[in-house]
């Protein structure tokens, strides 16, 4: 057999050991960012993760369970995060408004990057027609821009699901990166019909949904996880082999790391991560935003062609 296979146009193949190196703020070599899903699940209907196998609807005890992160381990998560000084990248879900904004207040409060999320994870992004999904991502984005003053500059699909437009709907909307990509360890510019948008990695092994959700991973491993991955990524960053200026994601979710036995192994992961940021080796690390890291990658490439 010979020939290409189909490809999705949004970027071609590049190896990371061939770029030059990205120059975080003040010569950092690693970006860090916690990506924190906030999300809301309609009753009785729809998608949601489970602790246990699901029931006919209403399923009680998984609707239960995920609500137990918006009553109360949004606010354990917030404390630590406070604790810590520790910004985060908030992805918002905008049926947080009329279920419980004052959630969402508290990140803005905080000064943390909104991100939209969609309207609800009970819904698949990728089941809407063009028109519908097209007004999905209008209409999240101006509800954020009402209730903060600013619009998000960027999108999350609920469940990473996008249609063969998504990309190009986000930046017709106004969106100026998407977290839906997984596929490397430095931002990368995507095509669209109207123009570029930055695809900032986010992360799908560290994830605690598909660890400690799909692989039952321990929250005491899942903590490791953690560490281990920044620093390997740290020592990568200064290889001669490989240019530094790579960036780590840790996606999160209330009802999952809320849980008091989990915050606590999260607890001393992200303590671990700031200890070095701001002790061990101050200036190596930027604990930071998705949406920084979008306004570094314009300062350095000018909005430059597609890899």
């Amino acid at each position: 057999m010979s020939g290409t296979l189909p490809h999705h146009g949004r970027f071609g193949y590049s190896a990371i050991t061939r770029r030059p190196a990205l120059h975080w703020p003040n010569g950092a070599r690693l970006a860090v960012y916690v990506g924190f899903n906030i999300e809301h699940f309609a009753f009785g209907e729809g998608l949601g993760a489970n602790i246990a196998p699901a029931s006919k609807q209403p399923d009680v005890l998984n609707y239960a369970w995920r609500e137990y992160g918006n009553r109360v381990g949004v606010w354990r998560c917030l404390d630590l995060f406070d604790e810590l000084s520790l910004p985060t990248g908030a992805l918002i879900n905008t049926a947080l408004y009329a279920h419980c904004p004052e959630v969402v207040d508290a990140f803005a409060a905080r000064g943390d990057e909104l991100i939209a999320h969609g309207h609800t994870n009970s819904q698949r992004q990728s089941d809407l027609n063009e028109n519908a999904e097209r007004a999905l991502i209008v209409q999240c984005r101006e509800r954020m821009a009402a209730a903060h003053g600013k619009a998000p500059d960027g999108w999350l699909s609920p469940w990473i699901s996008e249609s063969a437009v998504t990309p190009d709907l986000l930046r017709e909307a106004g969106l100026r990166y998407t977290l839906n990509r997984c596929h490397d360890d430095q931002p990368t510019l995507m095509n669209t019909r109207s123009g570029p948008l930055w695809a900032v990695p986010y992360p799908q092994e560290l994830n605690d949904i598909p660890m400690i959700m799909g692989r039952q991973m321990d929250a005491k491993d899942f903590a490791q996880m953690i560490i281990d991955q920044f620093d390997e990524m740290l020592e990568q960053a200064h290889k001669p082999a490989e240019p530094h200026g790579l960036v780590m994601g840790i996606a999160l979710h209330p009802y999952i790391v809320g849980q008091p036995y989990r915050l606590r192994h999260l607890r001393r992961a992200l303590r671990h991560i700031v200890s070095h940021a701001t002790i061990t080796a101050p200036g190596e690390v930027w604990i930071t935003t998705p949406g920084r890291i979008a306004d570094a990658m314009d300062t350095m490439n000018s909005l430059r062609e597609p890899r």
